[in-house]
């Protein structure tokens, strides 16, 4: 599978024989690729150059990759698609990845072609999410009127409520953490301890409680995701 126009793609891999290995079919397929042997590196790399997607691995010197992950989530201006690839294949390993942000994870020993598979379709997805309207099943939020409805009804959302729905609809459909929503909410304003729970209780009355099926769902663990009709493994609280 190729692209029409190739990515930018940023590395952050220690093992320089597996980056060596992707940059060599990358680079064929017509992808640019950039590299960090470091957390540091990669994590300045990342936040003040344009990347589609940034590959990350976990096993890092200097700053690992799930701190890596979580600084670029709290520092970036824009939302970056990141990948981890790792030899850590554990539930938690994972649930611990999308706690910090990422969007996509794939273990090691992995395949090249789907390794550029998954780079297409996160670059694809983020691509589609920056547009006016997002749409999720029976859930469409317009960005610039700051409005959404739910089969066709208008939700009375307050602005903050509008907000935390973006947020979740954007990242769709991986998971959002608690940490996350209040870095992107309030920034390093310091707010009360309840301040987000409230907020999703209020949101919660508006978008599910008149409907039949709920779209908010807790991840136990991990955050808050908004999951349609297709996305039956995310857990309900």
């Amino acid at each position: 599978m190729t692209t029409p126009k190739g990515l930018h793609i940023l590395i952050i891999e220690d093992e320089v024989s597996i980056a060596k290995n992707i940059a060599q079919y990358m680079e064929h397929k017509g992808h640019i690729l950039d590299f960090a042997e470091r957390g540091d590196q990669g994590l300045d790399l990342a936040l003040n150059a344009y990347y589609d997607v940034v590959i990350l691995d976990l096993n890092l010197p200097t700053m690992d990759g799930l701190n890596v992950c979580q600084a670029i989530r709290e520092k970036a201006e824009r939302h970056i698609p990141i990948l981890m690839l790792t030899a850590r294949d554990s539930i938690d390993d994972k649930v611990s990845g999308f706690h910090v942000g990422t969007d996509d994870y794939l273990t090691k020993p992995f395949s090249l072609k789907e390794l550029e598979v998954r780079c297409i379709a996160l670059s694809k997805r983020h691509l589609l999410q920056t547009t006016d309207k997002i749409e999720l099943g029976p859930l469409t939020i317009d960005r610039k009127g700051k409005t959404a409805s739910r089969e066709g009804q208008s939700l009375s959302l307050s602005s903050m409520g509008f907000k935390i729905l973006k947020i979740l609809a954007e990242a769709h459909p991986q998971v959002v953490s608690r940490t996350q929503l209040t870095q992107q909410l309030w920034g390093d304003t310091p707010t009360e301890s309840d301040a987000l729970r409230s907020h999703i209780y209020q949101l919660r009355n508006v978008v599910d409680k008149p409907f039949a099926t709920p779209l908010i769902k807790t991840v136990f663990g991990a955050g808050f995701a908004l999951a349609t009709d297709k996305d039956k493994d995310i857990d309900k609280r």
